[in-house]
C-alpha cells in the first residue's frame, strides 16, 4: 500500500477537535540504518504477539520492503511510501538504506532525503484521521514525524537504538564538556561524565564523533541534527530503549532528565524475537552458508570457538583484516569469521578445522548461541552487544564507529563482561600479537579474571531473558506503556495543531 496524496489535511470533528477514546493503532517508522530498523521490526512483532488487540503498521520505504516483510508476522501491515530524490541527483537510485551508499561521504545527502519523508508521512497520517493512531513510533533521525503526528493529535515515542548508558553520555557531554579532553585522542585518563554516577569513567577515544562536532555548524551531519531532529526529539512523549532495566536502570534518570513534560523512558528489551514469534520465513534464521553445521562439528568442545563479525556498518581497511587473519590463526583457537569485503584474501592458509571465513549471510543470533561458540569478536553496536549478553558469551570490544566506544566501556568496564582490545585511539592498526593475546584472554578460562567475566556473562543471560518472560521487567514495561497511551487518550478532546 503506498500513501495517497488525494487525503485531506485534516478530518473528523469540527473546531480542530477530535475525540480519542478506543484507540487500537500503532505505527512504526524506522530509520533506514540495518542497525536501527532490525529492534523496531522485532518490537512490532512483539506488540503483534503479545498485544493482540492492537493493530500494528510498519513504515518503510520500497528497497526496504523485501527486507522488512522477510522479518515480521503477516499481522503487521506494511505501508510504502516512496524514497524522495534530491535534485540534481545525488543518491543512486535504489539506495535507500546507509548499508547501501557506496561511500560514507553520501551520508549527509541520505539524511537530507529522508527529511524529504515528511510530505507522504503527512498524507498517509492523514488518510488515517477518521481513526487516529494510539502512537506513532519513531526512529530519532526522523524529526520530521513528531511534528506530523502532533498535526493529527497523536502521540510520537522516538528510538535512539542506543542504551541509556550511551544515551546519557550522548546528551550530557554537550551541556558539560570535560576541560582540556579532545575527541578521538588515544591513551589519556579517564574522567567522569558529570550527571553519570560516580562510577562512570570514560576517556576522549569514547567520545563520538558526532558528539565532538556538536558545536561545528559547519559540518553537514551537525547541521542536519539541529535543523532536524534535537527539538522534536526532546518534545516527545517517550523514549523506547532497546534494553532492560537490570543492564540499563541507572542511567534512566539522565536520559530523561533532558525530556520535556516528563517525558519517560520505556525499557523493552532485549528487543530479540523468541521462538514462535518470527514468520516462517525468517531469513535472519536462515542459514545459507552452512555455520550452524561447521559449529555442530565442533559440539564436542563446547566454547571453543570464537566469532567474529564487525557488522554491515563500518569499513575495516585490509591492512587491519591481514593482522586480525593472523593473530586468530596464532591464539590457536578455531574461529567462525563473518567479512564484509569480498576482495581481501586472508595473507595464511586457513584450513576448515582452524576457521571458517564466511563472506555471505551469518544467522547470528543462533551462532551466539551454539554450545561451541566461546566469545565474540564484535565492533560493540548495541544490537550485537544485546545479543551477546542475552546468549550469555563474553566479547571482545574492537569499537569503530558511532557511539560503539562507549558500548565497549559499558560492557567491559560496567557489567564486566569482556576485555577490550588497544585500538590506539581507532587510527592505528591492531597488531596481530595484540590480537592473539586479547582473544586468549576471552578464550582461556583458566585464569581468575576469565572465570569472572565468564560468571558476568552468564548472569547477563539470566537478567535478559528474565526480563522479556512473562512478569518480567521489559515485558511489564511494556504493557505498561500500552495502557498508559491507551488511558491517556480515554475520554478526552486532544486540540489538534
Amino acid at each position: 500500500m503506498a500513501a495517497s496524496a488525494n487525503h485531506a489535511a485534516n478530518g473528523g470533528a469540527g473546531n480542530g477537535e477530535l475525540p480519542y477514546a478506543g484507540r487500537d493503532h500503532v505505527i512504526i517508522f524506522p530509520f533506514m540504518a540495518k542497525g536501527h530498523t532490525l529492534p523496531l521490526l522485532h518490537f512490532a512483532t512483539e506488540l503483534s504477539v503479545h498485544h493482540r488487540s492492537l493493530r500494528v503498521t510498519l513504515v518503510t520505504t520500497p528497497a526496504n520492503l523485501a527486507f522488512a516483510r522477510r522479518r515480521l508476522p503477516g499481522s503487521v501491515h506494511l505501508v510504502v511510501l516512496p524514497f524522495p530524490s534530491l535534485q540534481p541527483p545525488l543518491l543512486p537510485a535504489g539506495v535507500e538504506s546507509t548499508d547501501a551508499l557506496p561511500s560514507m561521504s553520501l551520508y549527509p545527502a541520505f539524511l537530507r532525503a529522508t527529511a524529504l519523508l515528511r510530505e507522504p508521512f503527512a498524507e498517509f497520517m492523514a488518510s488515517l484521521s477518521s481513526s487516529p493512531p494510539l502512537v506513532v513510533v519513531s526512529d530519532f533521525f526522523l524529526g520530521f514525524t513528531h511534528g506530523v503526528a502532533a498535526d493529527a493529535g497523536v502521540r510520537r515515542v522516538v528510538f535512539h537504538g542506543m542504551s541509556c548508558f550511551s544515551m546519557a553520555i550522548c546528551k550530557l557531554l554537550p551541556v558539560s564538556p570535560p576541560a582540556g579532553v579532545e575527541h578521538g585522542a588515544g591513551g589519556g585518563s579517564p574522567f567522569h561524565v558529570s550527571g553519570m554516577p560516580e562510577n562512570v569513567m570514560i576517556t576522549a577515544e569514547d567520545i563520538p564523533y558526532s558528539v565532538a562536532k556538536f558545536t561545528d555548524m559547519d559540518d553537514p551531519v551537525t547541521r542536519f541534527l539541529i535543523d532536524n531532529v534535537f527539538q522534536s526529539d526532546v518534545r516527545s512523549w517517550g523514549i523506547l530503549v532497546n534494553s532492560f532495566a537490570a543492564l540499563d536502570g541507572d542511567y534512566v534518570a539522565p536520559v530523561e532528565a533532558f525530556y520535556e513534560q516528563g517525558a519517560r523512558a520505556w525499557l523493552v528489551g532485549p528487543l530479540l524475537p523468541a521462538a514462535g514469534e518470527t514468520p516462517e520465513r525468517d531469513e535472519e534464521n536462515d542459514d545459507p552458508e552452512g555455520c550452524l553445521a561447521w559449529l555442530d562439528e565442533r559440539a564436542a568442545r563446547p566454547g571453543s570457538v570464537v566469532y567474529v563479525s564487525f557488522g554491515t556498518q563500518a569499513h575495516v581497511a585490509d591492512e587491519q583484516l591481514d593482522e586480525l587473519a593472523r593473530g586468530l590463526v596464532q591464539s590457536g583457537h578455531p574461529f567462525l569469521w563473518a567479512v564484509r569485503s569480498n576482495t581481501w584474501s586472508p595473507p595464511v592458509d586457513v584450513g576448515p578445522d582452524q576457521g571458517r571465513i564466511v563472506r555471505g549471510w551469518v544467522p547470528q543470533r543462533g551462532v551466539l548461541a551454539h554450545e561451541s561458540v566461546g566469545g565474540f569478536v564484535s565492533h560493540c553496536g548495541w544490537n550485537s552487544a544485546l545479543e551477546s549478553l542475552a546468549a550469555g558469551k563474553p566479547v571482545l570490544a574492537w569499537p569503530m564507529i558511532a557511539e560503539q566506544h562507549l558500548n565497549a566501556r559499558h560492557i567491559v568496564d560496567i557489567v564486566g563482561t569482556g576485555v577490550r582490545v588497544d585500538s590506539g585511539g581507532g587510527a592505528a592498526v591492531v597488531g596481530r600479537a595484540e590480537v592473539e593475546e586479547k582473544i586468549r584472554m576471552l578464550m582461556d578460562a583458566g585464569g581468575e579474571a576469565a572465570q569472572r567475566m565468564r560468571a558476568r556473562a552468564a548472569w547477563a543471560r539470566r537478567a535478559a531473558m528474565s526480563a522479556v518472560s512473562d512478569g518480567g521487567t521489559s515485558r511489564v514495561a511494556l504493557q505498561k506503556l500500552v495502557g498508559e497511551l491507551q488511558r491517556s487518550y480515554d475520554d478526552v478532546v486532544i486540540k489538534v495543531g
